[in-house]
């Protein structure tokens, strides 16, 4: 929309629609966030009427501008645009909030033109960056990437993570919308109505920055128009009053995350109800360009050999970047360790480098696959913690992502346990519909790398940092769920389960137990979630007893894994589970496996000790 012809009668009148469209869908629900969408009503029905480029009959059009509710509980906002919009009809906003509604307490993809899930507050914002980089640096498109903050998210290290990407990249493509409302969810926000204290901040970052009066439609028209021009990304930081044109919650405490004490009442105040119908700008259609797709063929290893699971992920990961286009990597400035930096070398286009900026990494890597790509995102395992909350909500959005933990356990050695990846099993195994595989050797390592670009969900692999002996040959095959038993006979008594370094160590644990009698079963269970239950349930039926080992704590990695196998059993075995009990120190990889009570030794000790002899 044109400054020059800006209807600031229509656009004002569509901010009051948006208003009562709020109220009375948070009042069937009996709650919501009404107050935090009123105070950005006027900066989304300019976006609506004037700026952003969407087609809503054609929510896969390349060529679509993205819009991102950061501040995902002015989700009634959002509905109350799809409304004006024509995508929605006015009487869905009757189920806001209702079982088995589209239209939840905070968006998620369960509507085809909300790209991601939003709610957890920072997230939105390092999520656009991933989008905006798509359009920059891979697709070369002039999508729009548009991202409605709330002032209280800025307190996020996240947003700052996000600030800094955007503005070393040069994003114009992208725009910070900041509904600066003063108040949060308990009172005033740490900088309230200062907009001058956010765009030092934010400006320092690279960032071209607007104050504006968030209500008046012709100043956020000139805005986003100013944004469009702007050779780098653009925060506009709008004064807003938070429950705008009610008196009873214009600009006041409390008032935070409930439905109006009266809609009939504020919905007279703001001019009763309207029916007004945005034809919002359409992109012309772009069909989308199919990745270039050609046969595999992965490294492979030869048996007795040694390599680290982490160099087989690094070569695996490069072989499949040659036969696959849509393949990207994602890196948190430990390319060196995680050998993605093979990756990189190969195909510098399609690498991203994040630095330590582990929330960002997993952010931008939500972005890139809203796009269609497939992301790798690589750092140590102990390092995705920070992350976690990203995952998380990953996986609410039905997010596809593939990401690799190295340097897992104390088998890195001397680094010592800041920098020990000893709680990643349990936490992957607890995201919704997650894929969880741990490999002991290289050829195992380059399937499962593969297998992942072909799954769905989170899925994450867990590498070891020292080299390990290869165990099997490259015509194995691995699928996910499944597992391998490199020890069997009739006359088992005992299976030892272990994953990743400690296959080996049980190997050698059944060597011993060999030598006193005692046959022991051995399964390598890479695939920690699905786990293969048939097997499990096989080898408990035939021995008895099951001694579980790995270099994780005793928590919710692998041994809770193989007792969740057994929950619906009709026989249940003795179990005894091996896992890091104390906290680790600096020393090598030996001996941090002999001092964690998971070397084969231990294992010898814990199988004996099941057998009775």
């Amino acid at each position: 929309m044109s400054v020059a012809t800006v209807d600031r009668e229509m656009l004002t009148e569509l901010g009051q629609q948006l208003r009562v469209d709020a109220v009375r869908a948070a009042d069937f629900a009996g709650s919501g966030h009404p107050t935090s969408s009123m105070s950005a009503a006027d900066l989304m029905a300019v976006l609506l009427a004037g700026h952003l480029r969407y087609d809503f009959e054609a929510s896969q059009n390349p060529a679509n501008d993205h819009l991102i509710f950061s501040k995902g509980h002015a989700s009634v906002l959002l509905y109350a645009m799809y409304v004006a919009a024509g995508a929605i009809s006015e009487d869905e906003l009757r189920w806001y909030r209702s079982s088995g509604s589209r239209l939840e307490g905070h968006p998620t993809p369960a509507l085809p033109w909300v790209d991601v899930a939003t709610g957890s507050l920072g997230q939105g914002l390092p999520i656009g960056v991933g989008i905006a980089l798509a359009g920059r640096r891979l697709e070369h498109r002039d999508y729009r990437t548009w991202v409605l903050c709330g002032d209280s998210e800025l307190a996020e290290g996240s947003m700052w993570e996000a600030f800094e990407h955007a503005g070393y990249e040069r994003l114009s493509n992208l725009t910070a919308i900041v509904d600066v409302n003063r108040l949060g969810q308990r009172g005033t926000t740490r900088h309230g109505w200062d907009t001058g204290a956010y765009a030092r901040r934010i400006g320092a970052f690279g960032w071209h920055t607007i104050e504006i009066d968030g209500h008046d439609v012709e100043q956020i028209d000139r805005a986003y128009a100013e944004a469009a021009e702007a050779d780098r990304p653009t925060a506009i930081l709008a004064r807003t009053h938070k429950g705008r044109g009610v008196s009873a919650v214009d600009d006041t405490e409390g008032q935070h995350g409930k439905a109006l004490p009266n809609a009939d009442e504020a919905i007279a105040e703001l001019g009763g109800r309207r029916s007004i119908r945005v034809d919002v700008t359409a992109p012309e259609y772009e069909r989308p360009a199919p990745p270039r797709l050609h046969t595999l063929s992965i490294p492979t290893y030869s048996e007795g050999a040694e390599v680290a699971t982490r160099t087989a992920f690094g070569e695996t990961l490069t072989a499949l970047g040659r036969v696959r286009s849509d393949i990207v990597v994602l890196d948190g400035e430990v390319s060196d360790s995680t050998r993605t930096g093979y990756f990189e070398k190969e195909h510098p286009d399609r690498f991203f480098e994040c630095y330590i900026a582990e929330q960002q990494m997993i952010a931008a890597a939500v972005g890139l696959q809203v796009r269609g790509w497939v992301p790798y995102a690589a750092t140590f395992a102990a390092f995705l913690s920070r992350a976690y909350d990203f995952v998380r909500m990953a996986a609410v959005s039905g997010a596809d992502l593939c990401l690799m933990g190295s340097h897992a356990g104390v088998s890195i050695g001397p680094d010592g346990p800041s920098q020990m990846g000893l709680e990643d099993l349990a936490f992957f195994r607890a995201v919704w519909r997650s894929t969880v595989l741990y490999p002991c050797d290289g050829n195992q390592t380059a399937h499962l790398t593969a297998a992942m670009a072909e799954h769905s969900g989170i899925r994450y692999l867990r590498t070891t940092r020292p080299d390990l002996p290869v165990l099997y040959g490259p015509e194995e095959s691995f699928p996910i769920g499944g597992s391998k038993v490199l020890r069997s006979s009739s006359s088992d008594e005992v299976t030892l389960v272990g994953a990743g370094i400690t296959v080996h160590e049980a190997l050698a644990a059944a060597d011993s137990l060999a030598d006193a009698g005692i046959r022991a079963r051995v399964v390598d269970l890479y695939s920690v979630k699905p786990v293969d239950i048939a097997t499990l349930h096989a080898a408990a039926a035939d021995t008895g007893r099951v001694v579980t080992v790995e270099d994780h704590w005793p928590q919710g990695g692998l041994g809770d894994a193989v007792l969740d196998a057994f929950t619906s059993a009709t026989t249940m075995p003795k179990v005894t589970k091996l896992g890091v009990l104390a906290m680790p120190g600096s020393t090598g990889a030996a001996e941090q496996l002999q001092h964690a009570g998971i070397d084969s030794s231990a294992i010898v000790d814990a199988a004996r000790t099941l057998v009775g002899r």
